[in-house]
């Protein structure tokens, strides 16, 4: 995708019939290090990038973790409830998180890989 920036893109679980998962995209410092602290849920998705590890410090609800390597390919797969530090992931270049039991909807595992497509400017899906 070239150069990451903050804003919303499109999910896809490639090689999945599911339907495209909103996503935002945290790339910038401060939006890395705000993630989904303080909020109550997420429909959808947030990707951090760059990064190696999360913690759920501060967090008011459990989460899938996904730890993708620099080919949007999925390394390892987590679940993380309030107050946990993650380890780091060799490898991983980006972390998708989720509310708990989403990924497994997406049929995301080990192995599979992930498309982002930006959303055109204005909203769109």
């Amino acid at each position: 995708m070239g150069r990451w920036r903050d804003g919303g893109a499109v999910l896809r679980v490639v090689g999945t019939d599911g339907a495209p998962v909103p996503l935002e995209i945290a790339a910038s410092y401060r939006a890395r290090t705000r993630g989904l602290l303080g909020r109550g849920g997420i429909a959808g998705a947030l990707l951090l990038t760059p990064a190696g590890s999360v913690h759920t410090f501060r967090m008011r609800f459990a989460i899938d973790v996904a730890y993708l390597d620099r080919n949007l390919d999925v390394i390892a797969l987590a679940m993380m409830v309030p107050g946990r530090l993650g380890w780091p992931r060799p490898r991983s270049r980006h972390v998708l998180e989720a509310e708990a039991g989403a990924m497994a909807g997406w049929g995301l595992r080990v192995g599979a890989r992930v498309e982002v497509e930006p959303r055109p400017v204005g909203g769109g899906t």
